[in-house]
């Protein structure tokens, strides 16, 4: 029988949470130093050496990777949620360099001269930037600590290449080798003069918050609803059915526009002349082997990185890439209202049916050309925009006819490249556990992966942030069958809630929404990380090609589903 897990939340997380919170409601200028306290003591998975006088390269390197390359020169973190915030508060950030973050898909903009502005579409925004920021700033500190004395700065100034420099630095911070790569990797192309910047001065940031109410995060969903409407309403203008995906911006359009897979000379072309990751190997042999599967998803990966090659114009062949999805009814709308969510739109009646993935072939396809739905596919939000994203959809659309989930999640009782699907998740938002019956199960996503088990009757645990948890709070959870660490499931099961209940969620509850979904609910995620049993899975490797098997292994499953579903309608 399942129960709501006893109340289990780490009074040092709270702590942490409740410090930066009444410290940002102040209007001006908090220093990140105010927050180190508790985030040392809140004694974070993720942050495990806070406390050690060492460098915690690992949490620095997770840190950067969800900053911009310009945050070594930054001293300045000014969080607000739209262009008129900011404008009010003096700062023309329409003016200001967009800049991006390796990690983590977030609207920023630099002034040049020292000042970020970070676009928060949610709280979680919050709760993923004061501690990643906190982190960034305390290791940066450990790091000047040992570089800055006894003249090493010198030192570093006279040493011309790279390997040199970064042996310099594995030596006086007493590294090993595989952190030192980290560290210049966290750095990359200015490692030289950013391991001067780190060895000249202590890292002194300032944050702010112009504004964090909820009216102001539901506004920005309809800025981003209304960027997206008029390609909804295009043609007949009717507000037509919908399924709802939230994923990414590659794997749809991938299985189902064809463009990879018919391009495919042209992807063997690229992968012999820059062999990235080392795949002109693998796809070679996948092609000696006649393994369509493993060249389908080889090729896909291949695609994005062909599309930042320098030997063609970029611009032009994204345009043809886009060209050839809208024959198949995709088109693509990049940051719609200014909001960092991309969406697609893809009409099941305009599908070429000879272009998709045979993976993808599922009887009486011809029947889609009846089909009045489309798939609207979200490029996964963070945390609690989840919520709103998907709440301000339902508001605009016609017949919501299911909602598909797919993200990457921390297993605790699994591997890396294995899926998770739930029939639980408890989520620290609001404090409910949600049981409903996910419409998916092992054997519908098991044919598609191969070097992944697929778990099914998982719970789920959706968390506040990636820092904001430490084992001993996540062993309570362990204990009680919780093994899927993820960000959006609870904000998701939240907006259902409201879908078909006549009042807002509930707080502190269990939810059963099993037999009350007019619509088809599944959820999927994939492991990325292992953060209890390896920790450096979770803060150094990206999944890379690796993990192409378990997502174009979800893809497919919530695609064959809905054209499945689709099928039987028409």
């Amino acid at each position: 029988m399942d129960r709501q897990p006893p109340r289990t939340t780490s009074n040092e997380i709270d702590l942490y949470i409740r410090t930066y919170y009444s410290l940002l409601r102040s209007t001006g200028e908090v220093w990140v130093r105010a927050f180190e306290e508790a985030h040392v003591f809140s004694s974070s998975s993720l942050h495990t050496h806070a406390r050690d006088s060492k460098p915690d390269v690992a949490a620095f390197a997770y840190a950067a990777g969800r900053l911009p390359s310009c945050m070594p020169v930054v001293r300045r973190v000014v969080l607000g949620q739209s262009h008129e915030q900011f404008e009010t508060a003096g700062m023309q950030v329409r003016e200001w360099n967009p800049t991006r973050a390796r990690g983590r898909r977030r609207a920023l903009r630099f002034d040049g001269h020292g000042t970020l502005a970070a676009f928060v579409t949610s709280v979680s925004d919050i709760d993923d930037l004061v501690p990643i920021v906190t982190a960034y700033q305390l290791e940066w500190n450990k790091m000047h600590q040992l570089l800055g004395t006894g003249g090493f700065e010198q030192v570093l100034a006279s040493i011309a290449s790279a390997p040199e420099l970064v042996e310099a630095v594995r030596d006086r911070l007493e590294i090993t080798a595989e952190d030192a790569t980290l560290l210049a990797r966290a750095f990359g192309d200015g490692l030289r003069e950013d391991f001067l910047r780190v060895a000249r001065a202590p890292l002194e940031l300032s944050m702010r918050l112009l504004n964090g109410s909820f009216l102001e995060y539901q506004r920005a969903a309809q800025r981003w609803w209304s960027g997206i409407e008029p390609a909804y309403l295009a043609g007949s203008g009717a507000r037509r059915a919908v399924y709802f995906v939230s994923s990414n911006t590659h794997s749809l359009s991938n299985l189902l526009g064809g463009y990879a897979l018919l391009h495919r000379p042209r992807m063997l072309e690229f992968a012999r002349r820059c062999d990235p990751e080392g795949l002109a190997g693998i796809l070679a042999a996948a092609i000696e082997r006649g393994d369509e599967a493993e060249i389908a998803n080889t090729t896909y990966y291949l695609l994005r990185q062909f599309l930042r090659d320098p030997e063609h114009d970029v611009r032009e062949t994204v345009a043809e890439v886009q060209q050839f999805d809208a024959e198949s009814g995709i088109v693509t709308i990049e940051s719609p209202g200014h909001i960092d969510v991309s969406t697609q739109i893809i009409e099941l009646a305009k599908l070429r049916l000879e272009r998709i993935d045979p993976r993808l072939h599922v009887p009486g396809l011809e029947r889609l050309r009846k089909s009045d739905a489309v798939v609207l596919n979200i490029d996964y939000p963070l945390g609690m925009s989840a919520y709103h994203h998907l709440s301000r959809v339902a508001q605009g659309v016609g017949e919501l006819r299911g909602v598909y989930v797919m993200g990457k999640a921390a297993t605790l009782n699994g591997r890396v490249g294995d899926t998770m699907i739930s029939t639980a998740a408890y989520d620290e938002h609001s404090q409910n556990t949600y049981l409903f019956r996910n419409s998916f199960v092992a054997a519908d996503v098991q044919p598609f992966v191969r070097s992944g088990t697929v778990l099914d009757n998982q719970k789920a645990l959706t968390v506040r942030g990636a820092f904001l948890q430490n084992r001993e709070y996540m062993s309570v959870f362990y204990r009680e069958g919780y093994t899927v660490l993820e960000m959006e499931s609870g904000p998701y099961l939240s907006s259902v809630y409201e879908l078909v209940h006549p009042d807002r969620h509930p707080k502190d509850e269990i939810v059963n929404l099993s037999n009350l979904l007019s619509f088809d609910l599944g959820l999927l995620h994939y492991a990325s990380d292992t953060p209890y049993s390896r920790r450096q899975s979770l803060l150094s490797k990206s999944l890379s090609y690796f993990g192409m098997d378990s997502t174009y292994g979800c893809a497919i499953a919530i695609m064959r589903k809905i054209l499945a579903n689709e099928i039987r309608r028409c």
